[in-house]
């Protein structure tokens, strides 16, 4: 479905209303595809009621011109809420990833009324000074930078890049699937008419407002990283971890920047005992 209201933002369900609700918040430049059907359907098994969604200049969502993005993360962080009336639903928990993750914390902080509990995956810290924990692989920083020479108007080439940059992000535990990957992201690709606009998650502000105060989270939270994530380090889990009063640290063994489908079965357990929990 997709919201009447500006922004258009269109979400995806999956199990039944009468479930307790989740909503997935996914990470910069990734539509809601990068939280996959087979790991929604695992959750919505469990007895959830799961709801994913694009991100703005994502997928089917709304697109601004690249350069220049006109909102913020707070925005964002409203966008979550509005996806969740856009379903007539009151409360409900909270997973986000990566920048999604630091969306996630922000609406536990904006409208606590509305978050059972909260579970921020492979992310940092929101409104702290994290100069002191170890910083992105410089091994990654080289190929990001790479991402200026990329023409984001040619598939071919975008493709290109965002094959490698999710082998790059991968853990060390689990096989990374080349082809099931490549094919993965073509068909995202053509879903969302291209990647020019996602660009415009890099220049994302917000959160200024609440420098200083993540402790003030009520929600429940559950904080899952892996040991390997060569974006975040893991230290940033703890550190979040560490600001939130009664907040619990899974640590993904090998766990890089990702969701591996051989991590599914702890991540889902993790997300809904935190969910029955809360």
């Amino acid at each position: 479905m997709a919201m009447s209201e500006h922004p258009e933002i269109t979400s995806q369900a999956f199990g039944d209303p009468a479930n307790p609700p989740i909503l997935l918040i996914m990470g910069a430049m990734a539509s809601m595809l990068w939280w996959p059907e087979a790991l929604c359907r695992k959750l919505a098994d469990a007895g959830l009621f799961v709801i994913r969604y694009d991100n703005r200049d994502t997928g089917r969502s709304n697109k601004y011109p690249p350069g220049a993005p006109p909102y913020t993360l707070d925005d964002m962080a409203d966008d979550a809420i509005h996806v969740l009336d856009s379903h007539g639903i009151g409360e409900a928990h909270i997973v986000g990833m990566s920048m999604g993750g630091m969306i996630a914390q922000l609406t536990a902080l904006e409208h606590p009324g509305r978050v059972l509990s909260l579970t921020v995956i492979s992310s940092s810290p929101i409104g702290t000074d994290t100069s002191d924990l170890p910083g992105t692989a410089e091994a990654y920083m080289e190929h990001s930078a790479g991402g200026e020479q990329v023409d984001w108007s040619d598939r071919g080439q975008v493709v290109d890049f965002i094959t490698r940059d999710a082998r790059m992000i991968a853990g060390v535990t689990h096989p990374f699937d080349d082809k099931r990957t490549r094919a993965f992201i073509e068909g995202d690709y053509d879903r969302s008419g291209g990647f020019l606009s996602a660009t415009n998650h890099f220049m994302l502000k917000g959160g200024e407002g609440w420098k200083g105060r993540l402790g003030e989270i009520a929600a429940p939270l559950l904080v899952l990283h892996g040991t390997a994530d060569p974006i975040f380090p893991i230290e940033h889990g703890a550190a979040l971890a560490d600001a939130v009063a009664g907040a619990r640290l899974v640590r993904i063994a090998g766990g890089g920047h990702e969701l591996h489908p051989d991590d599914w079965t702890t991540i889902a357990a993790a997300i809904v005992a935190h969910a029955q929990a809360g």
